[in-house]
């Protein structure tokens, strides 16, 4: 594989378009606003002179990787050559539905088609297309150029040799890939995302504070960020959302959201993304304050 298109240039699309572009893959990344895609090149260009200025890469890597990259606003033009698509738009069921029936229509016969998913079921993605034995989950973590992670998903009609391939080609990413089979939040979410909510239903509770819950789990558990923080970190609509394909996956009330979660995100509190969760984010500052509703 040599030409890879990936759909989406938020934070995961940017990311998974640095990583490939990085070592030399031909990237084409495709979003329908442009103004998206011009803050998604200036993103990776600035993750770039991060990985310069810890000794990880040289300038003529840099120049290299994003000469590697090209933009496209018209999805057929982005796929037309491609070996492999990655899709990294929003984690909606009926969206990516709709994308990948449209790269089945449009992209060449040979493409693997694949979903950066974190939740959403591959045989169900796999089922709207002609080729699901060529369908499949690429679940990176974020941040992309960092994190060693790659779930990769075998759908139910997935095939052995499409599964090999991706687990060779992430590899020569450098990351780690785990292959984990096709069932709701798959390995990462299903345990990652039962302890997040549980850690909102203790403060919803009031067990303790903001704070005091994630101070417990980095102290105690040895985790880098706690609970809390993550969840701004990833966003709190997408961990409603997962755990809303948990609970409806698995029809079991111990995945069912809190309530406190519910009503942040209908109340606009996504965390980080935009300015406020648990925490409080102040814009070009590495500084976090709680959130004053949280506020003692």
């Amino acid at each position: 594989m040599k030409n890879i298109a990936v759909i989406g240039s938020g934070t995961m699309g940017n990311g998974i378009a640095h990583v490939f572009a990085q070592f030399g893959y031909q990237v084409a990344l495709i979003d329908i606003n442009q103004g998206a895609l011009d803050k998604a090149l200036a993103t990776i260009g600035k993750n770039l002179d991060r990985q310069v200025s810890k000794g990880l890469l040289t300038e003529e890597d840099k120049a290299k990787a994003l000469g590697n990259i090209s933009t496209f606003t018209a999805v057929s033009d982005g796929v037309k050559a491609a070996d492999l698509v990655v899709e990294a738009a929003t984690e909606n069921v009926d969206i990516k539905l709709n994308i990948f029936k449209e790269l089945d229509q449009i992209c060449p016969a040979h493409t693997i088609l694949a979903s950066n998913t974190s939740s959403i079921s591959i045989t169900k993605i796999g089922s709207v297309t002609g080729r699901p034995d060529k369908v499949i989950g690429m679940h990176f973590m974020n941040p992309v150029p960092v994190m060693k992670l790659i779930e990769v998903i075998r759908g139910y009609a997935t095939s052995d040799e499409v599964t090999n391939q991706i687990m060779e080609l992430s590899s020569n990413l450098q990351k780690v890939p785990v292959e984990v089979n096709d069932y709701p939040g798959f390995v990462a979410n299903r345990i990652l995302m039962p302890m997040i909510n549980e850690a909102i239903y203790t403060l919803f509770e009031g067990v303790a504070g903001v704070e005091e819950i994630d101070t417990v789990m980095k102290l105690g558990m040895a985790h880098p960020m706690g609970p809390l923080q993550l969840a701004d970190f990833i966003g709190l609509d997408v961990c409603l959302s997962i755990l809303r394909v948990l609970h409806d996956g698995f029809g079991n009330p111990k995945y069912a959201p809190c309530p406190l979660l519910v009503n942040m995100v209908q109340a606009g509190y996504k965390g980080a993304k935009t300015g406020e969760g648990f925490y409080k984010y102040t814009p070009g500052s590495k500084d976090i304050t709680v959130s004053t509703q949280f506020k003692k």
